[in-house]
């Protein structure tokens, strides 16, 4: 996750509660790899069905 919050992709939120709550969300510039996203999931689907037949 650290390398996901130095790339500006996620953001960190600390809550002080005890035990510390930590709170991960998608950063704004996180949200420009949504296309890419959405196809990789649209191939896993396709590899899936051409693997397991589903």
């Amino acid at each position: 996750m650290k390398s996901l919050e130095a790339n500006k992709l996620v953001v960190r939120s600390v809550y002080d509660t005890f035990p510390p709550t930590v709170e991960y969300s998608i950063a704004p510039y996180g949200l420009s790899l949504e296309k890419v996203l959405d196809e990789l999931h649209f191939w896993g689907l396709s590899h899936r069905k051409k693997v397991i037949g589903k």
